[in-house]
């Protein structure tokens, strides 16, 4: 049996390109601002891609002076997490411009109740490049902006008063136009069942916008008739279930999640009601699940790849670059009509 094959080195790759090691080092561990012509460049590409030689991945962290990973912290509990079936398509978008840059993904589920300072204190000792933080709490701007002059951030959602770079959707808009919907389907007791405690931004902005689309309509706004989901079915259930105790129940709902709508359809089911015939729901987030409840669910489309996407660039621009940039992604909403608000639309 013969000897196995040596693996090609660096000093091959620069043997056959004609050129230095160092330089085969700069090219292909991609550092910026060094000067190399195009043509020696694509010699060794080409002297590399023949050898099928690959940078060792210690050595590129170590030229490039860091570790190419990127945490996503979402501020939820971790079975909260599990629950959020908008989550898949956003870690795709995000995913994708991460492996095409070289770049690993950490997630941490960061709770309510849970101290930031022992997430950041982790992320610290993992020495991640980058972080892009999900689902932002008002109460998140202190350590953000700690956090933000030594390592770059970008946020999936809104925190007003922070030059922090962000990408997201208009909540507050995006939720009236819902509420507007069943308004012109001629509901007048419309109540809302949030997809988590006001103290989340994307959650205030809603609520902000289901009070938006009353106040233009002249339809009063009724405590009873806002209770509070927290990004799971169960928490939809109990708060639809608080709903339909009332003297007088909505006869209408927007619920800024589907996947708390999906326990508020069950709720209303289990009380023998119908869907929309004796109340109407309309969601938000338009999951790949909800084409397929029974009966399909009227919903807010959000465009969850591209959030991911839009994230993932703005961030390793910043670290590309070695500055923030200064900008706001704004991304456009739909509202997808199905059976459940009663308007009649396709699955």
């Amino acid at each position: 049996m013969g000897k196995p094959r040596r693996a090609p080195t660096a000093e091959d790759v620069a043997r056959l390109a004609g050129v230095s090691r160092t330089t085969v080092s700069l090219v292909l561990n991609g550092v910026v601002g060094v000067r190399i012509p195009e043509e020696t460049r694509r010699r060794v590409r080409e002297a590399a891609a023949r050898l099928g030689y690959r940078p060792h991945a210690a050595a590129r962290h170590l030229v490039r002076g860091r570790a190419e990973v990127i945490a996503l912290v979402l501020r939820q509990t971790p079975d909260q997490v599990f629950a959020d079936a908008f989550l898949p398509e956003v870690l795709r978008g995000l995913s994708r411009v991460l492996r095409k840059a070289g770049f690993h993904l950490l997630i941490f589920p960061l709770s309510p109740d849970h101290p930031p300072e022992e997430t950041v204190a982790l992320l610290q000792e993992r020495r991640v490049d980058g972080l892009i933080l999900s689902g932002p709490r008002f109460e998140d701007r202190e350590w953000l902006a700690r956090w933000s002059q030594e390592t770059p951030v970008v946020l999936l959602g809104r925190l007003s008063d922070t030059p922090i770079p962000s990408v997201d959707v208009d909540n507050v808009q995006a939720a009236a136009e819902a509420v507007r919907h069943l308004i012109r389907l001629g509901h007048r007791r419309i109540g809302l069942i949030t997809n988590a405690p006001l103290s989340y931004t994307a959650s205030y902005e809603r609520w902000l916008g289901y009070r938006q689309a009353l106040e233009e309509a002249g339809l009063p706004y009724e405590e009873a008739w806002v209770a509070f989901g927290a990004f799971t079915p169960a928490s939809g259930a109990a708060a639809m279930e608080q709903l339909l105790r009332l003297p007088h129940p909505p006869t209408a709902v927007f619920v800024a999640s589907d996947v708390v709508a999906f326990g508020a359809l069950q709720a209303i089911r289990r009380r023998g009601l119908r869907i929309p015939q004796d109340i109407a729901i309309v969601g938000f987030d338009d999951v790949p699940l909800s084409a397929y409840v029974d009966p399909p669910l009227t919903t807010v489309h959000l465009p969850a790849e591209e959030l991911g996407l839009h994230a993932g660039h703005l961030l390793l621009r910043w670290i590309e670059e070695g500055r923030p940039p200064t900008q706001e992604i704004r991304l456009a909403t739909g509202l997808i009509i199905r059976q459940s608000c009663g308007a009649g639309g396709g699955a």
